[in-house]
């Protein structure tokens, strides 16, 4: 097993999801996620991406995210919107409570630790 991994789409097939329907506010969402690391303790990297719609988030996990297309606005319960475009990255930790908003379908990569 090599100590390195490239994110290669070609290499994976993706699983396909949505938000919880009472989770769902808006749109008919769907994701794509390619997961291509999971490592001891709890961590996953890979990239997911999600058609337009509107969902409530809860994270008990943490994660970083970088935006590699696509636009989103994610909103922190009681706070302002944050608006995501190509190339902003974020990190949630767990206790976010709050909605995502695709506007524009979005891909982005990520590094989560439950």
């Amino acid at each position: 097993m090599s100590a390195w991994t490239k994110f290669d789409l070609s290499s994976v097939t993706p699983e396909k999801g949505a938000p919880a329907p009472d989770r769902l506010l808006a749109g008919n969402p769907v994701f794509r996620t390619w997961n291509f690391e999971e490592a001891e303790g709890g961590l996953y990297a890979g990239i997911w991406e999600a058609t337009p719609g509107k969902w409530r988030i809860v994270y008990e996990e943490w994660e970083y995210f970088h935006i590699l297309s696509g636009h989103s606005i994610v909103t922190e319960q009681g706070g302002q919107p944050v608006r995501l475009k190509a190339g902003d990255s974020m990190v949630l930790r767990p206790g976010f409570k709050g909605t995502w908003e695709v506007v524009e379908t979005t891909r982005k990569d990520y590094v989560i630790r439950v």
